[in-house]
């Protein structure tokens, strides 16, 4: 029952906003609460009215009847523009309020409720806005002065003093809780928001660097790291197999094995860096400094070649890659001011990039700094002497596989594609 109390609403609160932009939905959102409690709140009181038998409380039954259509209606309004339907909504409480402070006099609390009027239109409009907004808070405060002084005792004399004090006391409690329910839902629409956009902002950057970005907004993020690994991997032949696939098969295919390699530096607590088409980047030791860094990027190599054969076969597509893998002195910063993005630069991500070019399908071609780390614990392969572009001669290594797990790679099996 409350699940399905829950979903209607939520239905309510977003009708008639679709077609606007999301900080507008948000406005609109809470416009849409306000709304629905004064149409709740005044036709509750209608028929309270109604009920009551009193042929003398017939003109304050239908203002509050025509309040509760209008507020009914105000979601319609956002068919034709973002303010239509507040304004409405304004405009009608200034008038039901004026009829209101002259039937009870202003100790009925009708003069109290102009403070909803001073704090919705910072909520439902657009803070740009100011000079309506502004304008809306002083007639709300004009409207105050006018119904608290010129209606001093009651229109009717059918009104009591039990009455009006009840009405007091009823304004009081529906003035509190529209401004605290206004206030609630907007800043838990902020909340949202702020989640959602730290959310993406954690799915671009480090979470440290993120934390150092909300710190310090204006510093600028470069760090220098005396020893980190950069690897870079390609899948062999993508090209051509796209050309065959089409682009949704073929987005939806590299989707597939991206994610699996996504997964992989979330494991090992490395850092992705960025995909270039069917290129993969990744570091290690950045943007924390960290003793393992080239154990833990080769443990990441290895298990992307296993990836990639596990999705070769799930999926029937011949797929391998080539990866190169450097280490050495880097410097990492987040650049630009649009889209912007984490970046490393130095002689080991160049490096890495020509051992990549360097490499054959199925294996993981290393620099002498990781095959110096990584000795110890993993098995390791010569490669001879490569001319690496810009850098000059270099030994370069292939790394087979961890010691004592069992698990090599051959060159044969290793470049090896499914049927």
């Amino acid at each position: 029952m409350w699940l399905r109390v829950k979903t209607a609403f939520a239905g309510l609160v977003a009708f008639g906003i679709a077609d606007y932009p999301p900080d507008t939905q948000r406005r609109l959102k809470i416009l849409n609460v306000i709304s629905t409690l004064v149409a709740i709140t005044t036709l509750i009181y209608a028929i309270q009215l109604a009920a009551s038998g009193e042929m003398a409380m017939t003109p304050v039954v239908v203002i509050n009847l025509v309040l509760a259509g209008i507020a009914a209606v105000v979601p319609l309004m956002h068919r034709f523009n973002e303010i239509a339907g507040g304004l409405l909504l304004i405009v009608a409480e200034f008038f039901a309020l004026v009829g209101f402070a002259w039937f009870f006099s202003r100790n009925g609390g009708a003069s109290l409720q102009y403070a909803v009027l001073a704090a919705a239109p910072f909520v439902v409009f657009d803070v740009a806005r100011h000079r309506l907004v502004l304008g809306i808070v002083a007639v709300a405060l004009l409207l105050h002065f006018y119904t608290w002084f010129h209606f001093t005792a009651p229109g009717s004399s059918h009104v009591t003093q039990e009455m009006i004090d009840s009405l007091y006391i009823q304004g009081g409690v529906t003035t509190f809780g529209l401004i605290a329910a206004s206030i609630y839902y907007a800043f838990s629409l902020a909340e949202r928001a702020k989640a959602e956009t730290e959310m993406v902002l954690r799915n671009v950057l480090p979470d440290s660097v993120v934390e150092r970005l909300k710190a310090n907004p204006d510093e600028p993020i470069a760090d220098a790291f005396q020893n980190a690994s950069v690897l870079f991997a390609d899948i062999s032949g993508f090209v051509r197999l796209a050309r065959s696939l089409g682009p949704e098969r073929t987005v939806a295919l590299l989707n597939r094995l991206v994610s699996a390699f996504d997964g992989l530096a979330q494991e090992h607590g490395v850092e992705k860096i960025k995909t270039i088409g069917d290129a993969y980047m990744v570091a290690s030791g950045v943007p924390i400094s960290r003793l393992d860094h080239v154990a833990a990027l080769a443990s990441m190599a290895l298990d992307m070649l296993a990836a990639t054969k596990s999705v070769s076969e799930e999926t029937g597509h011949a797929l391998n890659v080539r990866i190169g893998m450097a280490s050495g002195p880097m410097t990492a910063g987040v650049i630009g001011i649009k889209k912007f993005s984490y970046d490393v630069w130095g002689d080991p991500v160049n490096l890495a990039s020509r051992l990549e070019g360097q490499s054959q399908p199925g294996r993981i071609l290393v620099c002498p700094s990781c095959r110096e780390a990584l000795d110890p614990d993993f098995e390791l392969e010569a490669r001879g002497a490569i001319e690496t572009k810009g850098l000059g001669a270099q030994e370069a290594w292939f790394l087979v596989g961890r010691r004592g797990d069992g698990k090599t790679l051959s060159p044969s099996s290793a470049a090896s594609t499914p049927a």
